[in-house]
């Protein structure tokens, strides 16, 4: 199976003890049958809650080399560290890999990549019934999204990935495909940088129709850090048309910053927020 680095993994049977150092390949393991053959996970792993049962290796720049290895795995699936020129994150996958365990690099670049990934998670682990109708489902709902809103009105649109300070996203991240899915104009889309920081007054002199702004909210609250930067967005109105007219939302960084299942679904909601701006008050 070729990974998102071009390398060719091998396995000389399907994976049956899998270890996972991403969130987003935890969730795809589990969404493609496997969850479990899962043995350990990254500590950032979190969804389904089940997993934060498994044994934790900690995080790829701090990983429990000692700990991975008394698990026994037959598969480690880990963050493509080479796009992200990471060599803290490269070394300990490198290590794991001269140990003659096969190690496997995700990193979906856009939202078909998401079904594609868990298809071929099944074929390592051998759940391709499971997984195969799942990802055909997964395309199905990224179909419906694209026909219903990507030809729609441009929306100017400002995707805040954190603030203080403020980092965007440009058009080739994977988010930046998902406002593409949704219609919307990426006022930053066109930097160079894939996280590009950027100034509130920059964000003024763009002056989108729609902000977003990309935070962990509470599971029973939906509250969360997201609304204190929406708060600071309002402050601006009349002179901002997205806090004048009101378009200033939150989304979900835990399901729309993973590229798993829950980023197609998040980007429904992600689209039905930018759909408003183009309907008259």
């Amino acid at each position: 199976m070729r990974d998102d680095t071009g390398r060719d993994v091998r396995l000389t049977a399907p994976a049956r003890r899998i270890v996972t150092l991403s969130p987003h390949a935890t969730e795809l393991m589990v969404a493609a049958g496997a969850g479990d053959r899962l043995v350990g996970v990254d500590q950032n792993s979190n969804y389904p809650p089940d997993v934060k049962r498994l044994a934790q290796v900690g995080n790829p720049l701090n990983l429990d080399i000692e700990r991975v290895l008394a698990l026994k795995p037959d598969l480690i699936v880990a963050w493509d560290y080479a796009a992200s020129g990471s060599t803290a994150g490269k070394l300990p996958m490198a290590l794991l890999d001269s140990l003659g365990i096969a190690v496997f690099y995700s990193r979906p670049a856009v939202l078909a990549d998401i079904p594609d990934t868990l298809e071929r998670f099944g074929r390592l682990a051998g759940t391709g019934s499971v997984a195969a109708p799942r990802a055909a489902q997964l395309r199905e709902q990224l179909h419906s999204l694209t026909a219903a809103y990507a030809r729609q009105t441009p929306v100017r649109t400002f995707y805040q990935l954190s603030g203080q300070p403020i980092y965007t996203l440009n058009n080739r991240s994977i988010i930046g495909d998902a406002l593409r899915v949704c219609g919307a104009d990426n006022v930053f889309g066109t930097l160079p940088a894939a996280a590009p920081m950027v100034s509130v007054e920059g964000v003024l002199l763009a002056n989108p129709q729609v902000i977003v702004v990309g935070a962990s909210q509470d599971a029973q609250t939906g509250s969360g850090a997201g609304d204190a930067a929406l708060a600071q967005w309002k402050a601006f109105a009349p002179g901002l048309t997205a806090a004048a007219r009101g378009h200033l939302f939150v989304a979900d960084a835990d399901r729309m910053h993973r590229p798993g299942p829950r980023m197609i679904e998040e980007t429904r909601t992600l689209c039905e927020h930018i759909d408003q701006a183009r309907k008259p008050k």
